[in-house]
């Protein structure tokens, strides 16, 4: 029986949707084409890795586990990032509600303070990232997290309740090189209703 492998998700909305925070060909080229391409590549990592088991073939472990491990992240918060937005005025914008307002309230003082948080953790990250926003059960506190890459500086089992993709083929068809004007516009479009989901 074959095993199974990972596939790229459908959007929850039209590629035009998002606009004009993410224009039809931004949305298109990023979905279609970078997330499909961390797909692609983390299957075949997999089948390699079938054939390693069967003794078919030998590969050089190292490099192969750092390569599934980048295209399974882009892979698995891609698929956050596409859930945790919206068309803004339906389920996208405005601010959290009930659980996940008042737990931002508590850790961050206030909801722009929190998005002034978050902005400066997307717009500093070295490089190509990610910025999250994450839940840590252990200490019950909602914390930052500036993931560089796809896996790098995970906090390790923390609940990831939001993502903003920073790397440059995220913005670069509508913002330029413009990252902050990017992040400054990312909060009409963000589905709060699925993030409070996430949070439980």
């Amino acid at each position: 029986m074959p095993q199974k492998l990972y596939s790229l998700p459908s959007l929850s909305y039209e590629y035009g949707a998002l606009a004009p925070v993410m224009s039809e060909e931004q949305l298109k080229i990023h979905h279609d084409k970078h997330h499909a391409a961390y797909v692609i590549g983390a299957n075949a990592i997999l089948e390699k890795l079938d054939k390693v088991h069967k003794g078919e073939i030998e590969i050089d472990i190292k490099a192969e586990l750092k390569a599934l491990s980048f295209n399974i992240g882009g892979h698995v918060l891609h698929s956050l990032f596409w859930e945790n937005l919206a068309p803004a005025g339906q389920g996208g914008g405005g601010e959290p509600s009930g659980k996940l307002a008042d737990k931002i309230k508590e850790d961050f003082g206030d909801f722009n303070r929190f998005k002034d948080e978050f902005n400066k953790t997307g717009i500093s990250v070295e490089g190509s990232g990610w910025a999250a926003l994450a839940y840590c059960r252990l200490t019950d506190r909602l914390l930052l997290m500036q993931i560089e890459k796809h896996s790098v500086n995970l906090y390790p089992n923390f609940n990831i309740l939001m993502v903003v993709d920073a790397f440059e083929h995220a913005y670069y068809i509508d913002y330029k090189n413009d990252r902050a004007k990017f992040f400054a516009s990312i909060w009409d479009i963000i589905n709060w209703e699925k993030v409070s989901e996430r949070l439980g």
